[in-house]
């Protein structure tokens, strides 16, 4: 029973066998690439240290600049502000502020387990506010469900 204990943490996550270390490598922002979506500053280096603290957070993983055990790299390819609902007016009354990433998952221990998979959540606020008013907010709210959908895909598999 103790013996299980190692790989298995009380915030669900299961560590694979033999992993120790973690190492994120930083998400490119892509996001301009796509088309209507738009570059946000920093998307990178904000995405990237939300998803290391989760995994420090949730894990007894030691993060670390090179050759991690588990390996997390990816890109930003979706930073979308679209309407979502019209007015009689026909003018939005309610916005979206989507966030997508592309996430590379390596376990260099188990070959099997490696994914890319896409990661997407949104963020709806009111016409009457502006982006840059709610901003922070909205992607502490995004950060954090994909970031723990990540965490699930990758360690969380019960």
């Amino acid at each position: 029973m103790l013996m299980s204990c190692k790989f298995y943490s009380f915030t669900g996550a299961s560590i694979p066998d033999g992993a120790e270390t973690v190492m994120v490598n930083m998400f490119v922002n892509n996001s301009a690439n796509s088309i209507g979506s738009t570059f946000e500053a920093g998307l990178d280096r904000d995405f990237t240290n939300a998803l290391q603290e989760v995994l420090i957070n949730q894990t007894n993983l030691q993060l670390t600049g090179v050759n991690g055990d588990l390996i997390y790299e990816g890109e930003i390819v979706e930073y979308r502000v679209t309407p979502t609902t019209a007015t009689a007016q026909q003018t939005a009354a309610q916005n979206r502020l989507t966030i997508s990433i592309n996430v590379r998952y390596f376990n260099t221990n188990n070959e099997e387990d490696d994914f890319e998979k896409r990661f997407s959540y949104f963020y709806d606020f009111p016409d009457t506010q502006l982006l840059q008013n709610v901003k922070s907010e909205a992607h502490e709210i995004i950060f954090e469900r994909i970031t723990q959908d990540v965490f699930n895909e990758s360690l969380a598999k019960w």
